[in-house]
C-alpha cells in the first residue's frame, strides 16, 4: 500500500457493521475516485469478503491468529482472510493485543508468507522498537489513552512520534488516537508520519465522506 495512507477502522460501531458498513466502505470509495489519495479500510471478520468484492480501495482485516488450516476454533486465519480478498490486516491493536510476542512474530511471519499486508499496532515507542524487529509492513503507534479521545490526540505527543521514527528503520510508521482534527494530521505528517489509522472520527461523523475529505484533502 502507498503512503501517505488513510486507514479508516469500522471496529464494530453500530455504524459501520453490516449494512451499514457497504454504505460507509462506498463513502470512502467515492472520496478515493474523487481525491486520488490513498484510503483504506479495516472492518470486521463478518463484512469483510462482502465489502472487499465491492470496492477497489484496500480492504483490511482487524486481526488474524497465527494458525494453519485445522481446528482453532473461532480463530481467525491469515490465509482465509487473504483469500477473501483482503489486502491487509491489523495486528495487536491495543483493542486486540496478542498475549505474547512470539505469537505476534509469527503472526507477521505468517502474513509475509502469504502475502498479506502487516500492520503491527503498538503502545509506545519502546513497543515500537521491539516490534519493529519484527518486520512488519507498517508500523502504528497509538496511545491507547488517547483512542476514542474527542479533544485529545496523538499529535499532541510530537516527542513520542519522532521518537518512534528514530526505531522505524525503513520501515512506515502510522499514527492514530484521538485525531479529530485536520490540524492533527498536518502536524503528525511535518513530523513524519506516513499514515493514519482512525475510527470514530469518521464511523461516528454525521457526514462521513465529508469529513474524510476533509482529512485527506491535507494529505
Amino acid at each position: 500500500m502507498q503512503t501517505p495512507i488513510w486507514i479508516t477502522n469500522f471496529k464494530n460501531y453500530e455504524q459501520a457493521v453490516n449494512e451499514n458498513a457497504v454504505s460507509l466502505a462506498m463513502a470512502h470509495e467515492k472520496v478515493w475516485k474523487d481525491t486520488d489519495k490513498n484510503i483504506a479500510i479495516a472492518v470486521n471478520a463478518l463484512d469483510l469478503q462482502s465489502i472487499a468484492s465491492m470496492v477497489h480501495i484496500p480492504v483490511g482485516a482487524q486481526h488474524v491468529d497465527p494458525i494453519g488450516y485445522g481446528s482453532k476454533t473461532g480463530q481467525i486465519h491469515p490465509e482465509v482472510v487473504k483469500n477473501s480478498h483482503a489486502r491487509f490486516t491489523l495486528l495487536n491493536h491495543s483493542e486486540c493485543r496478542f498475549n505474547d510476542d512470539k505469537k505476534l512474530q509469527l503472526a507477521v511471519e505468517k502474513c509475509r508468507a502469504i502475502g498479506l499486508t502487516s500492520i503491527v499496532c503498538a503502545e509506545s515507542p519502546a513497543e515500537i522498537k521491539k516490534f519493529a524487529a519484527f518486520k512488519p509492513d507498517f508500523l502504528g503507534y497509538e496511545p491507547p489513552e488517547l483512542i476514542g479521545s474527542s479533544d485529545v490526540s496523538v499529535a499532541s505527543k510530537p516527542e513520542c512520534i519522532t521518537e518512534s521514527l528514530k526505531f522505524c528503520g525503513d520501515i512506515p510508521l502510522i499514527v492514530g488516537a484521538g485525531i479529530t482534527r485536520v490540524e492533527d494530521v498536518k502536524i503528525s505528517l511535518e513530523l513524519g508520519a506516513k499514515g493514519f489509522l482512525v475510527a470514530s472520527a469518521i464511523t461516528k461523523s454525521d457526514d462521513p465522506e465529508g469529513t474524510l475529505r476533509d482529512f485527506v484533502a491535507v494529505m
